[in-house]
């Protein structure tokens, strides 16, 4: 997309605490009106790359620009322009909705007519107008999640950083908050969504893979999982636990995992493989449905190119 206006530049960015390196020289750009995911499991840096790039902690080699300011020379004014949220919503629970609201649009510097337009704004773009009364601490999970959007909205960045933003939220309101970041990105607003969950990455227009620091892979959705060169062999086994133990220990198996309600298998030697699955299952009397190839999912790539990097 060399035509495309670039939000956020990532140059060889690396950061260190004490001798043991968080994020290890990742670049990568991220271009404006653009859902932009950081997938990666837990303590694989994502967290402390947004805290570098929202000016919340200094890098410690590498350099990088947010919405045109440096992120060393400049993180005060990255503050002032850029929407953040946390899985740790930073909402004040003695707080009605409104009064979240009007905290945080005061720490923006919103004129008092302008925040009042803008709390009417975002208690509708949310659906929270009937709960703006509503002491923080009564409102279900879901509803304090879209507070906590709302907040971080209010002053009209152009970026907006979500960091584990619905970690710990149930499946229909993690719906409703993507319908959310879908409107806002129709609007022009660029996002940078950290997450483990497989199916919110595949709502990213791009993604980077991150592990132990290190970016091992990026592309669309579709380029990751084009990315795998096993084939995948799909089954629904009467016991899966137990199926996946003994699968897990064909010498014909790269790879075996739940998914769903099923397993995925990755393996190389795919007609080897499923009569080996067949025979070693009806030999434990373990019933199952058909075992079948299947495309990879975002899950799989992810183990895939994981495993690539360690050299698997």
């Amino acid at each position: 997309m060399p035509d495309r206006e670039t939000a956020i530049v990532v140059k060889n960015l690396s950061r260190y605490f004490g001798k043991f390196q968080a994020v290890d020289n990742i670049s990568f750009e991220v271009y404006r009106g653009e859902i932009f995911g950081f997938l990666g499991p837990n303590g694989a840096g994502k967290s402390t790359t947004i805290r570098m790039l929202n000016g919340l902690l200094l890098p410690t080699s590498g350099e990088g620009r947010v919405g045109g300011f440096d992120i060393i020379r400049d993180n005060a004014r990255i503050k002032e322009n850029i929407g953040y949220m946390s899985q740790r919503f930073s909402l004040y629970e003695d707080l009605t909705a409104e009064e979240n609201l009007t905290f945080f649009g005061g720490v923006y510097g919103l004129a008092q007519g302008k925040l009042t337009q803008r709390i009417t704004e975002v208690l509708s773009l949310v659906s929270l107008e009937d709960r703006r009364h509503d002491l923080t601490r009564t409102l279900p999970l879901g509803l304090k999640q879209r507070l906590a959007l709302a907040s971080a909205i209010i002053h009209e960045p152009s970026i907006l950083f979500l960091d584990e933003a619905t970690s710990g939220v149930d499946p229909i309101s993690r719906r409703n908050f993507w319908d959310l970041i879908y409107a806002m990105a129709q609007e022009g607003r660029t996002i940078l969504v950290t997450t483990h969950y497989m199916e919110e990455a595949e709502f990213c227009d791009r993604l980077v893979l991150i592990y132990q620091g290190r970016i091992i892979a990026q592309g669309a959705p579709s380029e990751l999982k084009d990315q795998v060169t096993e084939t995948i062999l799909a089954l629904t086994p009467e016991n899966l636990d137990g199926a996946l133990d003994l699968i897990k220990r064909l010498p014909q198996v790269k790879e075996a995992a739940v998914f769903g309600d099923g397993l995925h298998i990755a393996t190389t030697h795919p007609d080897e493989t499923e009569p080996a699955i067949k025979e070693t299952l009806a030999a434990h009397h373990i019933g199952f449905d058909r075992v079948e190839r299947v495309p990879p999912s975002l899950e799989d790539a992810f183990i895939s190119l994981v495993q690539r990097a360690e050299g698997v």
